[in-house]
């Protein structure tokens, strides 16, 4: 069984899941997965597919561009930290950008 770290809030990172702090611990965003076509599963291996290394933090949020929600991870990968975003309802790789760059 694989284990990823967690973030709870005010705590950094700690063993469970790779996951954005929330209040109560939880995925930020894990309210919005009934909405989500996708699992966080499928999600998670599509991001890694795009963009090879290892997730540090993980939220489904609402946000323009595909349906509207969508799952973003930032990945750690050849010492930069990217942020990959799949869209929740198909999928589709929205974003895979190093983190902070704003060109589109």
């Amino acid at each position: 069984m694989v284990k990823y770290p967690m973030i709870v809030a005010g705590a950094g990172l700690v063993a469970g899941g790779a996951q954005a702090a929330s209040k109560h611990g939880r995925m930020a965003g894990s309210e919005l997965m009934p909405m989500a076509k996708v699992t966080l599963a499928t999600a998670r291996a599509t991001a890694l597919h795009s963009r090879p290394g290892r997730i540090t933090v993980q939220e489904l949020e609402r946000e323009g561009g595909g349906s509207g929600l969508r799952y973003s991870f930032d990945v750690a990968s050849r010492g930069k930290t990217y942020e990959v975003g799949v869209d929740a309802k198909t999928g589709a790789v929205l974003e895979n950008k190093p983190e902070g760059d704003n060109s589109d």
